[in-house]
């Protein structure tokens, strides 16, 4: 029987279910969602809507009370800082419930529990997003007008490509009427360079001629061999003595001679 039953106890001791709640709720304040069975959603609902009535009037006195049930710093900062500031145009009505699948466990109804204000998802006044619409299918009439269309746009675009081949075969045909007057000319000048290539040997041969003359100089450099030949020839002038010392040897010799010859005719006359 359901008498005086007022709130779930969620199969709790009162110490257990208030520590539990006050976690859940710090929980929810600082990721903005949680995920949970439903009775303990609509449990957390109940237990934390008016401690954020109460964090819209930031006194020390509202921050003690709310302090007493949370019991964590960081939470009391940020309930009573940015989460303030969202529902300050909000009168109640703080949390949702998403109800989800049973849990394979236990077969548990399952929920998320989130704060309204910070799901863009159900917003209001949210940004509309602009949606891509399918166009309309053609009908056979508009279908073949295109047709046409892109048939004579096709056309006129081959018979302006056709002038444009035309242009530029003139302009090549003009080029090539330049090339051959140029190569007319290259032509010319290569005649004008093998006259004066023909000119040049004949300074050639000039230079040929005083390499000769060049080469006849060196002929009165030989007169010193000549000169020194007859240096050479002196050292007999030099050897005339030798003989002149043996004509005078001769010559004693035949003086000894005759000096011996007269020497036995004379002994002969005695």
């Amino acid at each position: 029987m359901r008498h005086g039953k007022k709130f779930n106890h969620l199969s709790r001791k009162a110490a257990h279910r208030k520590a539990m709640l006050a976690n859940m709720a710090c929980s929810l304040i600082e990721h903005k969602r949680i995920k949970t069975t439903l009775a303990k959603a609509k449990a957390l609902r109940v237990y934390l809507e008016p401690l954020i009535t109460k964090s819209k009037n930031d006194t020390t006195h509202s921050r003690r009370t709310v302090f007493s049930y949370l019991k964590q710093k960081e939470a009391i900062t940020e309930l009573f800082g940015d989460v303030a500031v969202k529902v300050a145009d909000r009168p109640g009505g703080y949390i949702r419930i998403l109800k989800l699948s049973n849990r394979l466990g236990d077969n548990a109804q399952m929920a998320f529990i989130e704060l309204v204000d910070y799901n863009e998802d159900y917003t209001a006044n949210k940004p509309k997003r602009k949606k891509a619409r399918r166009t309309k299918k053609k009908s056979v009439e508009t279908v073949a007008s295109v047709a046409v269309e892109d048939a004579v746009v096709v056309e006129d675009t081959v018979a302006t490509e056709e002038v444009v081949e035309e242009s530029k075969v003139e302009e090549t045909s003009e080029v090539v009427t330049e090339e051959v007057v140029e190569e007319s000319k290259a032509e010319e000048t290569s005649e004008v360079v093998t006259e004066e290539v023909v000119e040049e040997p004949k300074a050639e041969e000039t230079s040929e001629v005083n390499t000769e003359e060049v080469v006849e100089e060196p002929k009165a450099e030989e007169t010193p061999e000549v000169a020194t030949e007859e240096v050479v020839e002196e050292p007999k002038a030099e050897e005339t003595p030798e003989v002149a010392t043996e004509q005078e040897t001769t010559k004693e010799e035949t003086t000894k001679e005759e000096a011996d010859n007269s020497g036995e005719k004379e002994e002969k006359g005695e």
